[in-house]
């Protein structure tokens, strides 16, 4: 049977009344420029004060690139959509698109991760922080992270790249893995099975790896005989907790929710939570509950006035 060949992918967006579509591009275009510059600020106040050079704002900074380079990947073309209505992007971007929306979500997954075991570090283990969480180890962990994070996208690269599209129209604001493979003309069982298989190393050990941390440092934090160093144990390790919560359970809720029929709609603003407000809230949790970054972003502001 002939097909003819799909070379454009129309995405509907939310399908949102034109009433409306004003009104939500001004909310995302403020909310993407207020990522970009909460989490540029982070990676500035990093590496200008020696005292927010450790490994934990090294790992920060990772964390405020990697939601940069997501935002971007994904809110310019949101926006083209909301304002026309849907947009049409090229096959060859559609599948672009994806590649760098897994790469930059499973490298969030890693550095979550590495941020767990660099606060078990420093609350289970304190006496061999310094000589365990080396600058050098530091930048392998990270480096780890991102090159981890290219293995999906190369082994979904060559199968992703011999589907034949039937249909062009995906019903969501960007190219994800499950829209996609619902315009192949065949089922394609052993790329289901790939993905299934590779969400175990690549999401469910670090889940798992995260508890275990938590659990660990909620242990020896019960040990601690004083409210005080009790509240300052936690507090070190809060805003990695808060940011973990928000991000693995907005990505699990949407993969748990089916992908057909009236879902649709709750798939994608579910998406929205990981894909723009999770990006956008990260730098605001870290700020706020962190009294470093505080007191170093006013005196930042404060050189910045003279």
């Amino acid at each position: 049977m002939n097909h003819t060949k799909v070379v454009e992918i129309l995405l509907l967006g939310f399908q949102n009344p034109k009433s409306l579509k004003y009104f939500l591009f001004v909310l995302f275009l403020v909310l993407y420029i207020l990522t970009l510059l909460g989490n540029l600020l982070i990676i500035i106040l990093v590496a200008k004060f020696q005292r927010l050079q450790s490994p934990m704002y090294f790992f920060l900074t990772q964390l405020s690139v990697c939601d940069i380079l997501l935002t971007t990947n994904i809110v310019p073309n949101l926006l083209h959509v909301i304002i026309n209505g849907g947009s049409t992007i090229s096959l060859a971007g559609c599948i672009t698109q994806f590649y760098f929306f897994c790469v930059t979500e499973t490298t969030e997954c890693f550095l979550l991760t590495m941020m767990s075991y660099d606060r078990y570090l420093a609350i289970c283990r304190p006496l061999h922080y310094t000589s365990i969480m080396s600058f050098r180890l530091c930048f392998q962990l990270i480096l780890s992270s991102w090159l981890l994070a290219c293995i999906p996208t190369f082994t979904f690269a060559p199968m992703v790249s011999v589907i034949q599209f039937c249909g062009h129209v995906i019903d969501h604001y960007f190219c994800d893995f499950a829209p996609l493979l619902e315009l192949a003309c065949t089922k394609h069982t052993v790329i289901k099975i790939a993905d299934f298989v590779s969400g175990v190393p690549f999401v469910a050990a670090p889940v798992i790896f995260i508890a275990f941390t938590y659990v660990s440092i909620l242990i020896t934090i019960r040990k601690i005989t004083s409210s005080t160093g009790r509240q300052k144990a936690f507090s070190t390790c809060s805003s990695h907790l808060t940011v973990v919560c928000s991000f693995y359970g907005t990505v699990i809720a949407v993969y748990l929710t089916p992908s057909k029929g009236e879902s649709f709609d709750t798939n994608k603003v579910l998406s929205l939570l990981y894909t723009v407000l999770c990006p956008f809230f990260n730098p605001i949790i870290y700020t706020l509950r962190n009294q470093d970054i505080k007191s170093l972003l006013n005196k930042f502001i404060v050189i910045r006035k003279k």
